[in-house]
């Protein structure tokens, strides 16, 4: 991993400092801890909203166990970096984040930096040797004793011998665990809002992608825990669920009991509270009529769905390993003539071996035409142990650049002209708060957190008779004008 951080251009821990990304949390009322043992941990969250979760779970665990959560990281006395392992770019803000949270040693406090997540998972030991400066690295199956581990770490429990406490550093074992509770998390989204996760692990053989053997085969989440976890989160609070998993649609398929994603948000619908759920990473093959029918028919179903489709070329699709184009299309016309005012989401990827001109040039003629509301793009990474990694044709770091820069200028225009399409029109819009410039913001049923664009609000005018607005409310507005693809409203009800 050395080599890595050189060949990236990092500078030694003593040489750089860098902010590390602070996490706004807050412990649900239900979330005690058993005892308080006077020590501080915080977290650096990065990646993907399962990376969220895995995180709220494991903060709820120490939280549990006395530690105190915060958000400095500079008073902590363990910062953990809960690392993301997918594409290049991802390895490497996470090196800088575990280098930033080592760099904060130089005013002598010593803190200890633990490192979790994904990056964790996959690169345990070569981590553990070139990063002398991880004091802990943790994997999935051994998040439940972190706790201990910390404590030990901290010099709050006795450790017999100096050779297990070597041996002690590493806690990496199978990808594939089962599922721990997760209803009581130390939430880092807003209280309005939440991850749900249905599934985890991928069965796939997508040749670009290493998930499946760092996050495991694909479980469905026991139907019972799910539901109950459900069910506490919209009382505590939660108005909006994001379902995620590897392939969201696929979940129940393992089990073969019936229960598949068409009945579970059906049963979700009937939480009092709920107003909104949305469907997050959907694969190309797991649309059956019943989840169609479920979308378009269940009221508190966000008309959105997000299906990562990589590429659209036959020739790029067969190398991938991903589903025929001939599908997808059929898909596509199936979901927005049974779906009314469906909102689309996926992710293209740019310059795969063997991707010449005229693949790109279809993918780019294929986005073009279907006007997808929301679209991103990466350029295509060699990932350590994947099959195309060893492709002939890699095409260059320049061209994929390229060629992702020419699919996001591409969609840039087609979101904001879907963004001018709203305008005069009233749409829900659910508050989320304040952000960083004192701006108040919301998102539409069409915007999924973090990743889609965002509805700037205005307060009721005086003597209007409209409520103000609060957190976590969904209110009826009009949309009065777009900046880019941002909307601008304000409320009618």
């Amino acid at each position: 991993m050395l080599h890595q951080l050189r060949r990236v251009g990092l500078k030694p821990t003593s040489q750089r400092a860098r902010s590390l990304v602070v996490v706004h949390a807050a412990a649900p009322e239900t979330l005690q801890p058993v005892v308080t043992i006077k020590k501080k941990v915080s977290l650096v969250s990065l990646g993907c909203p399962k990376n969220v979760v895995d995180g709220e779970v494991l903060l709820g665990d120490l939280y549990r166990s006395g530690f105190e959560v915060i958000e400095d990281h500079e008073d902590a006395d363990a910062v953990i970096v809960n690392t993301c392992g997918f594409v290049e770019d991802a390895k490497t803000e996470s090196l800088e984040a575990i280098l930033s949270a080592a760099a904060l040693n130089a005013d002598g406090k010593q803190r200890k930096v633990i490192v979790t997540g994904c990056l964790a998972q996959r690169y345990s030991d070569q981590l553990a040797a070139d990063l002398p400066e991880a004091d802990l690295v943790v994997g999935f199956e051994n998040y439940g004793s972190l706790g201990a581990s910390l404590r030990q770490t901290l010099g709050m429990e006795s450790i017999d011998t100096a050779e297990y406490q070597q041996r002690a550093r590493v806690q990496v074992g199978s990808a594939t665990v089962p599922f721990r509770p997760e209803w009581d998390r130390y939430r880092l989204t807003p209280k309005h809002t939440a991850y749900l996760r249905v599934a985890e692990g991928c069965n796939h053989a997508c040749t670009f992608c290493a998930i499946p053997g760092f996050r495991g085969k694909f479980r469905s989440k026991p139907w019972a825990a799910l539901l109950e976890e459900a069910k506490y989160l919209v009382e505590s609070g939660v108005v909006e669920l994001n379902l995620i998993a590897e392939d969201t649609n696929q979940y129940g398929q393992d089990r073969r009991d019936g229960k598949g994603l068409a009945q579970l948000m059906h049963e979700l619908g009937k939480l009092e509270g709920l107003k909104w759920m949305r469907i997050l990473y959907a694969y190309p093959s797991y649309f059956t009529e019943d989840l169609i029918d479920e979308i378009a028919n269940n009221p508190k179903v966000c008309k959105y769905i997000d299906i990562p489709l990589q590429h659209i070329s036959n020739m790029v699709l067969l190398g991938m390993n991903r589903p025929a184009k001939d599908h997808t299309m059929k898909l596509l016309t199936t979901l927005r003539a049974r779906i009314p005012d469906l909102a689309l989401r996926t992710t293209f990827i740019s310059g795969f071996p063997g991707e010449g001109a005229d693949e790109h040039r279809e993918l780019v003629d294929f986005a073009k035409e279907w006007k997808w509301e929301r679209m991103g793009a990466f350029a295509y990474s060699e990932e350590d142990g994947t099959p195309a990694a060893g492709f002939e044709n890699q095409s260059a770091k320049a061209i994929r650049e390229r060629r992702r820069d020419e699919l996001v200028m591409l969609q840039q225009r087609i979101g904001e002209g879907f963004a001018e399409s709203l305008i005069g029109r009233e749409i829900d819009v659910l508050v989320d708060g304040f952000n960083d410039d004192g701006f108040l913001i919301g998102r539409t049923e069409w915007d999924a957190p973090d990743v889609d664009p965002i509805v700037f609000l205005s307060e009721p005018k005086d003597g209007s008779g409209i409520p103000a607005m609060e957190v976590g409310q969904i209110r009826r507005c009009r949309v009065d004008g777009n900046s880019l693809f941002d909307l601008e409203a304000h409320p009618v009800a």
